[in-house]
């Protein structure tokens, strides 16, 4: 398979702006699991449902209808032809060992974690003005995301699949950290 990258980073990190970046200039394909979420929500499906509940309590979507939805999308011919940018998956060892098993035990060939403090996060997120955005709920799931993500940088960091890179300047100074890294990987 061509290019396998992981974008991470707390919620309102700037990963889906940069990830998009990443995904014109490298011609991966983007996935972003948030927006497939969104979508899931907004069509009334059954899985959306379920994940609505989720995240309106201020929760993540468990692994089980994580690695069920992302699994099927890596099957795709366009992923298969041209890579991937995983945004916000895997959130999880569970998920990490999962998608290692998709992609035949290798697992991706760099995962990236966009390092932006939680106080700057939490005034985008609050600037941006989603009705999941609350700030309870904000401060709920970067909890849980500290909780659930320190395993998971330890995970690639013991494959040698990790690189942290500081999100904090303008669009165009992260994007040009995160360009050298894979350039160099």
């Amino acid at each position: 398979m061509p290019l396998v990258l992981v974008i991470l980073g707390r919620q309102g990190s700037g990963k889906g702006t940069q990830a998009a970046l990443l995904a014109e200039r490298y011609g991966v394909v983007h996935i972003s699991t948030g927006d497939m979420l969104r979508a899931a929500v907004a069509a009334g499906t059954e899985l959306g449902l379920r994940a609505k509940a989720v995240m309106d309590a201020g929760n993540l979507v468990g692994d089980e209808i994580m690695i069920g939805i992302v699994g099927e999308r890596l099957a795709g011919d366009d992923i298969r032809a041209h890579g991937v940018l995983l945004d916000g998956f895997p959130r999880t060892t569970a998920q990490a060992d999962a998608l290692a098993e998709i992609l035949e035990g290798t697992g991706p060939d760099l995962a990236i974690n966009l390092d932006v403090p939680i106080a700057e996060v939490t005034e985008r997120m609050l600037a941006r003005g989603r009705d999941d955005d609350t700030e309870e709920a904000i401060s709920r799931r970067l909890e849980l995301y500290e909780a659930e993500t320190a395993p998971l940088l330890a995970w690639f960091e013991d494959r040698g699949r990790l690189t942290v890179v500081n999100g904090l300047g303008t669009e165009d100074e992260v994007f040009a950290r995160l360009s050298q890294v894979v350039d160099a990987r």
